[in-house]
C-alpha cells in the first residue's frame, strides 16, 4: 500500500530544495513579484483600515497573513493527492519567498564600490540593503550598515522562511513571507505607525525568536570557512546580543561580528530616528574585505539551512 502522507513529506522536502536552488541560479523575478503584488494590496488596505489604534493595526495585521496563510493551505490542500504537484507549488513558494541571492549580490556589489572608492554610489546603493539614512556615511559606516544588514537578513529571508516552510509546508511559507513584509511596511516606529504597527511588529518579533538563534548558531559553526573563530562567534552572541535593541538582531549581528572579528553598533539613524547602540564583537570595523566575507558567511549559513528546512518537511506532519 502506498503511503501517500510521506509522499508528500517529500515532495514538500524536494521542493523546498528546488526553490531554494531557483533563487541561487536565477534570484527574484525580475517582474510581477508576488512579494511586491501582496506589498502593494497591502498598502491599499492600509489606506481604508488605518487607524492611530492598536485594535485596528492587529486586525489589518490578521487579514494580511490570514489572506496569504489561507491561500497557501487552499494550495497545499489541491496538490493533497498529487505529490508531483506538491514538490512544484512547493518549489514555487520557496521560490518567491527566498531572497538569498539579491540579498548576497547587493552585499558583494557594495562592497566592491567601497573597495574601488567610489563612496557617492555606495551611498546610493545602500538603499537596496536597508532602510538607513545613506548620506551622512563615510565608507566605514557604509560597510557596517551593509554588513549588519547581510546578517540580520540572511535570518529574515533565508533562515526564517526556510524553517516555516520546512515545519508548516506552504502556508508557513506564504504566512512567514507576508508577516515579515507587513512589519518592513508598518512595523517601523514612525509617528503613523506607532500603534497601528504594533501587532505586525511583535508577531514578527515572535516568528523569528527561533529562525534568529538558529542563524545565529549557524554563523558560530561556520565562521572557520571565512576565517573566524566558533569560540569568538559564540562569546559575542553571548555577551553582546542584549546590546542590540531588536531580540532578533542582536543574536545574528553579535554573532556574525565575532565570526568576522569585527565590531558592529554604534550610532545608526533610520528615516532622521537615531538610535545608539552598544558594540557587537571585538576588533577594528568592517571594510570591503569584511563584507565579502559576511555575503560568504550568509551563503553558507542559508545553504546549511535549506538541509535543516528539508530534514524538518521529511519528519513534520503540518509540512506535509
Amino acid at each position: 500500500m502506498v503511503d501517500l502522507h510521506s509522499f508528500r513529506r517529500r515532495a514538500t522536502a524536494a521542493g523546498i530544495v528546488a526553490g531554494y536552488l531557483a533563487d541561487v541560479v536565477f534570484g527574484d523575478p525580475r517582474r510581477g513579484h508576488p512579494v511586491a503584488l501582496f506589498g502593494r494590496a497591502a498598502q491599499r488596505l492600509e489606506r481604508r483600515m488605518w487607524a492611530d489604534s492598536r485594535p485596528r493595526g492587529a486586525l489589518y495585521t490578521l487579514a494580511c497573513v490570514g489572506a496569504a496563510t489561507g491561500a497557501g493551505a487552499l494550495l497545499a490542500l489541491a496538490t493533497r493527492e498529487r505529490p508531483w504537484a506538491r514538490a512544484a507549488a512547493t518549489g514555487l513558494a520557496t521560490w518567491t519567498v527566498l531572497g538569498g541571492r539579491g540579498l548576497a549580490g547587493e552585499g558583494a556589489h557594495l562592497a566592491g564600490l567601497l573597495a574601488g572608492g567610489d563612496v557617492p554610489a555606495a551611498r546610493a546603493r545602500l538603499p537596496h540593503l536597508c532602510g538607513r539614512d545613506p548620506h551622512t556615511l563615510d565608507a566605514t559606516g557604509l560597510a557596517r550598515a551593509a554588513t549588519e544588514s547581510i546578517a540580520e537578513n540572511t535570518s529574515d529571508a533565508a533562515v526564517a522562511p526556510l524553517l516555516w516552510g520546512g515545519v508548516a509546508g506552504i502556508p508557513g511559507l506564504l504566512g512567514y513571507r507576508a508577516l515579515n513584509t507587513l512589519d518592513a511596511m508598518v512595523g517601523h516606529r514612525s509617528t503613523r505607525h506607532a500603534r497601528f504597527g504594533w501587532a505586525a511588529a511583535r508577531a514578527d518579533d515572535v516568528a523569528n525568536l527561533l529562525p534568529a538563534r538558529v542563524t545565529a548558531a549557524g554563523a558560530v559553526l561556520a565562521a572557520p570557512l571565512v576565517g573566524g573563530s566558533p569560540r569568538r562567534a559564540c562569546r559575542a552572541w553571548r555577551r553582546d546580543a542584549r546590546r542590540h535593541p531588536s531580540p532578533n538582531a542582536g543574536p545574528v549581528e553579535a554573532a556574525f561580528a565575532g565570526a568576522l572579528g569585527v565590531r558592529l553598533g554604534g550610532r545608526t539613524s533610520y528615516g532622521g530616528r537615531v538610535e545608539v547602540r552598544g558594540p557587537l564583537g571585538e576588533g577594528p570595523p568592517p571594510g570591503p574585505v569584511e563584507l565579502r566575507r559576511a555575503v560568504r558567511l550568509s551563503r553558507v549559513v542559508s545553504a546549511a539551512a535549506v538541509a535543516l528546512s528539508a530534514g524538518l518537511a521529511l519528519l513534520s506532519r503540518r509540512a506535509g
